[in-house]
């Protein structure tokens, strides 16, 4: 099964207040906290320049917006381990675990087929 841009969309500014919330929900340390808040507003930069249905500026392409998230997923897993030896095993489980999130919501995403406005 694959989900729509739409659904995507939806998805996307849940994982923008999720991460928003992540820090005082799971008690981040210095580092990881500023991390999870920029991650935060690049993925709603991102999020309102797609051209999609929740996009409202309408710049990037979904395919591209979806090229972006395959990176980032693999990114995090990078980054789970250098917070994690600066800061802990929390900071590792959560990039990781949402590391795993994003990919396998980029895998569960067609992008091929978007509606793009």
């Amino acid at each position: 099964m694959k989900i729509n841009s739409k659904i995507h969309g939806a998805i996307d500014y849940l994982t923008v207040v999720f991460l928003v919330l992540s820090p005082s929900i799971f008690g981040m340390k210095d580092l990881t906290a500023t991390f999870t808040y920029v991650l935060a507003a690049i993925h709603l930069l991102l999020t309102i320049t797609t051209k999609f249905e929740f996009g409202l500026i309408k710049i990037i392409p979904f395919k591209i917006h979806g090229v972006i998230e395959l990176i980032v997923s693999i990114g995090l897993i990078g980054v789970a381990f250098y917070l994690g030896s600066l800061e802990g095993e929390l900071s590792r489980n959560f990039y990781l675990s949402f590391g795993v999130v994003v990919f396998v919501t980029w895998m569960i995403t067609d992008y091929k087929n978007s509606s793009e406005i």
